[in-house]
């Protein structure tokens, strides 16, 4: 009951959080929006109007122009997907000892093929990123910050919301319907998810049914649902829209700051990464054990585009600047995250892949009832989930930049001490905002510590399921959850 209870309260709650942050933080009155600050004496009708509520009410939370232009750049990543130079890769075991084969264009080959195909894959490495940036990046030289694809994104930043919202209903809704249709021992390869077959339609519409969903779609062929929408709609929508508020920042201010250069910059290398090291991917969690539903299809493409973009929301209205000093200390922690996060995936996936590797045929392991080794040195000896400590030390330098966030803005003329005046004429000053403004900004730290927790004991509960005495052993080898000599 309470799983259930839970699944319903994210399905329906996380969308309006990520609306009270869009209206709450916002680029007409400030961050958080001053009546917010006097809760005492708050007027609906000028909270409204300080958070740009549209006049036609919820209905103008959307638009047909913003949902046919969301479907256009879905459409858009699967035709690259279709028509772009790629390799077939295999995923791990399922349960019927059968392997699932996957179309992989953004990567590094890894997989057995001959030189000349090795060339062509890494020609075209980043392969869907990067064509997609790279016309991006044209219209940007030809049109600067006025190009319409960034002020679309800045104009209709709600309706896009809304279309991907949709978008994810509608898909957890496909994919749950469709589920139905899997029969024990089908040539397609089609199984269903451990996890996603409570009976209670909204907990197995939310968790998923299905393990690895797929769909043939006329001249691009088929399609497994999970593994593109983690990698490409939703993380690539994460830099576009912060190069959106990149050139916003500029139209407002007429100049560009370190800070969110660097949260731009930083985070376009760990999805690039991502894209790189695309047949990593094929070994975590969400793709061999988590159905898609609700929770992967919501996750990929509104919550991770959304709320990971908040930091630059922010600062293209209230811009900071770190200097020398503050971008080496952001960048010392980031990179140290990023090193212990890419390493220690890199190891798992080579062990789980290839454990004969001279990079780790040294570490030792516990083998199993199962057939499963559990490695218990290098990186995976030093915590059950060192990548996790990894992610969430990463979240950090994505909202230290924005500092005491908070900020109030003002009409032209006011000539307030310590404001920045913007090209329209009106003044950002942190004012009595300042400090507030860290709900929004920083989270994601938080979140992301909740989230990473959650996962570990999802995973802990079914590792004890699978492996049984094995996974107590284990535990008292790797004590250490996820952060060592803490938890």
């Amino acid at each position: 009951m309470r799983d259930r209870l839970g699944a319903t309260a994210i399905s329906f709650g996380l969308p309006t959080l990520l609306y009270l942050f869009a209206f709450a933080c916002n680029d007409i009155s400030g961050c958080p929006a001053p009546s917010l600050l006097r809760p005492k004496s708050l007027d609906l009708e000028t909270l409204k109007q300080e958070v740009g509520w549209p006049d036609e009410g919820i209905w103008g939370l959307g638009s047909w122009e913003a949902t046919g232009w969301t479907l256009a750049y879905y459409l858009f990543n699967a035709v690259l997907y279709a028509v772009l130079p790629a390799t077939e890769a295999q995923g791990v075991e399922l349960s019927s000892g059968r392997r699932l084969k996957y179309r992989l264009n953004g990567e590094r080959n890894r997989t057995r093929i001959d030189v000349h195909a090795q060339k062509l894959i890494r020609a075209a490495a980043f392969a869907t990123s990067t064509c997609t940036l790279a016309l991006l990046a044209a219209g940007t030289y030809m049109q600067g910050a006025e190009f319409p694809v960034w002020t679309f994104i800045a104009d209709n930043y709600i309706q896009i919301l809304t279309a991907n919202v949709l978008i994810a209903y509608a898909l957890a809704t496909y994919v749950y319907v469709s589920s139905f249709s899997v029969k024990p021992g089908n040539v397609e390869l089609r199984e269903l998810a451990a996890g996603g077959q409570s009976g209670n339609l909204i907990y197995d519409w939310y968790i998923g049914r299905e393990l690895n969903p797929r769909v043939t779609l006329p001249l691009i062929g088929e399609i497994d649902i999970k593994e593109f929408m983690e990698l490409r709609p939703g993380l690539l929508g994460w830099i576009v829209m912060n190069c959106a508020f990149v050139a916003k920042q500029y139209r407002l201010h007429g100049y560009v700051t370190d800070s969110i250069v660097f949260i731009t910059i930083v985070q376009a290398i760990y999805v690039l990464d991502s894209h790189v090291m695309e047949p990593a991917v094929l070994t975590t969690i969400d793709i061999t054990t988590d159905g898609f539903g609700f929770m992967l299809a919501f996750g990929d493409l509104v919550w991770v585009p959304f709320l990971y973009t908040q930091q630059t929301r922010y600062l293209a209205m209230h811009p900071q600047q770190l200097g020398t000093l503050g971008l080496v200390g952001v960048g010392a922690l980031l990179l140290t995250a990023f090193s212990i996060f890419r390493l220690s995936n890199s190891q798992k996936n080579n062990f789980r892949t290839n454990p004969d590797d001279p990079s780790v045929a040294h570490l030792k392991y516990i083998e199993t009832k199962t057939g499963s080794r559990l490695l218990i040195s290098g990186w995976w000896g030093i915590a059950r989930h060192i990548n996790y400590l990894a992610d969430w030390l990463q979240a950090w330098p994505y909202s230290l930049p924005t500092g005491m966030a908070g900020f109030q803005i003002l009409s032209a003329g006011t000539k307030a001490e310590g404001a920045i005046t913007l090209l329209d004429g009106r003044e950002v000053v942190p004012g009595e905002a300042r400090g507030w403004g860290i709900i929004f900004t920083y989270f994601y730290v938080l979140y992301f510590a909740v989230l990473l927790i959650h996962r570990d004991r999802r995973d802990d509960e079914k590792c004890s399921m699978k492996y049984g005495e094995d996974w107590e052993k284990y535990k008292k080898i790797v004590r250490w959850k996820i952060v060592p000599y803490v938890y």
